[in-house]
This record gives C-alpha cells, sequence and structure tokens, in this order.
C-alpha cells in the first residue's frame, strides 16, 4: 500500500459493524434515511455530503462521494462549486475563532 487510506477499504464500511451488529443496524438505517429524496433531493443531499467531505478531510468520503454526486446528475462545475462553499466556510470559521485569541490576549495585555 502506497498509502494511508486504502481506497480498497471504502467497499469494507459496512464490515465495521461486526463487532457491534445493533449498532451499526441502527447506524445504517438512520444514514439510509438522511439520503433518501426528501424535502431536500438526492443529488442535493450528494452535493452536500461531497461538501462536507473534503471540509472533514475524508478521502473515503470524498471518493464516494463524488460518485454519488455524479450518478444523481451533478456536474463537475456543481461540485466544485459546493467545494468552494464548504471552504470558505472552514476559513470563515477558523477566522471568526480568532476573536477568541484576541480576548484572551487583550485580557493577558491589562
Amino acid at each position: 500500500m502506497s498509502q494511508y487510506y486504502d481506497p480498497a477499504d471504502l467497499p469494507k464500511f459496512k464490515e465495521i459493524g461486526e463487532a457491534a451488529p445493533e449498532l451499526a443496524e441502527k447506524f445504517f438505517a438512520w444514514y439510509g434515511a438522511v439520503f433518501a429524496e426528501g424535502a431536500l433531493s438526492e443529488r442535493e443531499k450528494a452535493l452536500i455530503a461531497l461538501a462536507v467531505a473534503h471540509a472533514v478531510q475524508c478521502p473515503y468520503c470524498i471518493d464516494a462521494y463524488t460518485q454519488t454526486s455524479l450518478e444523481k446528475g451533478a456536474n463537475i462545475e456543481q461540485m466544485t462549486e459546493a467545494l468552494h462553499v464548504a471552504a470558505a466556510i472552514k476559513g470563515g470559521a477558523a477566522l471568526v475563532h480568532g476573536m477568541q485569541m484576541r480576548n484572551i490576549a487583550d485580557k493577558l495585555s491589562m
């Protein structure tokens, strides 16, 4: 294996429940319900998942939701725009936490 994340592990995801099948069953039922068509289309949910996958930096999720987004009818422009939305939110979240630093610095500098 030439990398830490092995793409061959993604299809094995369901095996994670072997040691706790009752919990895995509940998780996968909930997971399936989350991604079912509802107020949001399956395509919209796949794009959200793709964006979140980038924000949390999960290569397995990026692989899975790139494929799912394409299968649900998204195009590369939509997928790229979703990625930029996630990056903007993550960047903004890092910057706004700078107020915590400033508050502590101000308090300690008194």
